[in-house]
């Protein structure tokens, strides 16, 4: 009681105040109705603390979010679920539920009275256009007479979590090189979707023995061939994510780094459906295992968290993707790098692994001078040539690019850049 009394209104005041006038100028001129009207004024404010801190706790609450998990730019459907307990009705509630900045203003919602035993439910849709995982709640009540009289708060401690994921862009169906590696149960599929004389071979790299080139693959696929060492049985991959803030511009949901936490999202998704063990590793400490003991869920939770990290570098990267890694099939999102940087990610080439790299013009985030985009282009260019070089297929990704169309560069080659078809012509004129 002594709390509901704390929680009347203006109105409430002012009604005792009233009754304490009314009581004054029945003392003053001896009429009893007036003392009558200050007893009723004096009276009505202590009914409705005593009505509101009744039903203060008589009520459940519970919400559900529809759906817990939702991509960039989607939205959730939060339902606020209310019971009340008590024998008696209550007044009109106002809901208010406390949501972080990233999903907007919080909700505040009307719900008219509940008689006794009665439930309702309201609903409200979020929105979120930033990554991450977000707390939703707790929910505030505030419950008053039917006179506004008074007013009182409650807060239900529980709390839900929504995650908002990357998002993740369908990718077209392409054969990529590199799928086979290590041992494993998939060799009878493999083979029946792509052939025995094509799982027998991959394409050739710099640096291969000419003498393993195989002509009848060669001539069906339209560009160099070699027969492989062994025969692998098992898909494998595994995508890695470049988080250093260095190597990325631009700032909030349009920021390249954005961009290149999506296309991790989106390929990695893409070779899990395709039947890969998979792996997700970056250079911020993430090595998330999706194989058959994991799942979607976890490497997209990882995505929605991954941050920028300031002490990130390129050869703490190469350790982590070395660690348990022999072999299959590598996919690089990197930002910018340098050639010394491309030489370190040469050595990931051990035990016919095939890389590809996503490389990322992140200075094409920004509008720069005629001069300083000229010097970057020129750096971009030779950090891409140190890549190809090394042996990896790059394919360039410039502002705007949409990983969808790029996708099928993956398998044909590299994308913007003209090294490799002449490095293939060189070496078609030596055999002749």
């Amino acid at each position: 009681m002594r709390e509901a009394l704390r929680g009347l209104t203006s109105r409430g005041r002012w009604f005792f105040g009233g009754a304490a006038v009314f009581a004054v100028s029945a003392l003053i001129f001896g009429e009893k109705d007036l003392l009558r009207v200050a007893i009723l004024l004096a009276a009505l404010p202590l009914l409705a603390a005593a009505y509101v801190g009744r039903t203060r706790y008589k009520l459940s609450c519970s919400r559900s979010l529809q759906p817990h998990r939702v991509q960039v730019g989607g939205s959730s459907r939060v339902v606020l679920r209310l019971q009340n307990l008590s024998r008696l009705p209550t007044g009109t509630m106002l809901l208010e539920d406390r949501l972080p900045y990233a999903l907007g203003s919080r909700p505040r919602l009307v719900l008219e009275r509940l008689g006794p035993h009665q439930a309702s439910s309201v609903a409200y849709t979020v929105r979120a256009d930033v990554r991450g995982r977000y707390e939703v709640g707790p929910l505030v009540v505030r419950l008053t007479d039917p006179f506004g009289l008074c007013e009182l708060v409650r807060a239900f401690p529980s709390v839900d979590r929504l995650t908002v994921i990357p998002q993740v862009v369908p990718l077209p169906s392409v054969r990529l090189a590199g799928e086979y590696a290590g041992a494993g149960e998939s060799r009878a599929r493999s083979v029946a979707v792509h052939g025995e004389d094509d799982a027998a071979t991959r394409e050739y790299r710099y640096g291969d023995d000419l003498r393993r080139v195989h002509w009848r693959s060669t001539a069906r696929v339209g560009e160099l061939m070699v027969r492989r060492e062994e025969q692998p049985w098992e898909s494998r991959a595994t995508v890695v994510l470049d988080t250093r803030s260095l190597a990325h511009r631009g700032e909030g949901p349009t920021a390249s780094f954005e961009w290149a936490v999506s296309a991790a999202a989106s390929v990695a998704l893409h070779l899990r459906h395709n039947g890969y063990k998979l792996r997700l590793v970056t250079d911020s400490g993430i090595d998330a295992d999706a194989g058959e003991g994991g799942g979607e869920g976890i490497l997209l939770d990882h995505l929605a968290e991954v941050k920028l990290s300031q002490k990130g570098d390129i050869a703490r990267l190469v350790d982590v993707v070395k660690h348990r890694t022999d072999g299959g099939l590598i996919i690089g999102v990197f930002g910018l790098i340098t050639p010394a940087e491309a030489e370190l990610l040469a050595s990931l080439r051990t035990n016919g692994a095939t890389c590809l790299a996503l490389l990322i013009d992140s200075t094409t985030w920004l509008n720069l001078p005629t001069m300083a985009r000229e010097e970057a282009d020129r750096a971009h260019g030779v950090a891409a040539l140190a890549l190809l070089r090394s042996g990896w297929r790059v394919v360039g990704i410039p502002h705007g690019a949409k990983l969808a169309a790029l996708w099928p560069e993956a398998a044909r080659g590299s994308r913007g850049f003209t090294w490799r078809a002449a490095m293939a012509e060189s070496v078609s004129g030596g055999l002749k």
